[in-house]
């Protein structure tokens, strides 16, 4: 039945949505990111401004929030934007693991099942990797 082409058509139509969902969700992993790391100079900028106000008085920071100026505390800056921060950090983990499976998804519909097993690695989490030094060190 490989040789029919309603069977062919559908096949490759099933690849071409998942292909163009797979370069959406990576394209917006590298929006977030960039986003992410903005996020990061903002919360590093907060943080020396802080330890070099040479007046006793306390100073706010400015943020925009979408078209409005916002005057705020630069701690109460500082809490939105890593607040911010760690939104964007859960998106994008969700957004990688949901690649993974479209990414799976996608070889063995092309028949790359070989590549498939090895697909699945997950990083260790700071925890995991701490534990195995001091297991190391033990030795």
């Amino acid at each position: 039945m490989e040789g029919n082409p309603t069977h062919v058509l559908r096949n490759l139509e099933e690849i071409e949505v998942l292909a163009e969902d797979i370069l959406c969700d990576k394209q917006q992993i590298v929006e977030l990111d960039k986003k992410r790391n903005k996020n990061r100079e903002a919360i590093r900028a907060l943080k020396n401004a802080s330890f070099t106000m040479a007046t006793g008085k306390k100073e706010k920071a400015w943020m925009c929030f979408g078209n409005v100026f916002v005057k705020l505390p630069h701690s109460s800056a500082e809490n939105v934007l890593l607040e911010d921060q760690d939104q964007l950090e859960k998106e994008i983990n969700l957004l990688q693991d949901n690649l993974k499976n479209k990414v799976r998804k996608l070889q063995e519909i092309e028949g790359k099942e070989e590549t498939v097993r090895w697909f699945d690695l997950k990083a260790l989490s700071r925890e995991e990797a701490n534990a195995i030094k001091q297991m190391q060190g033990k030795s």
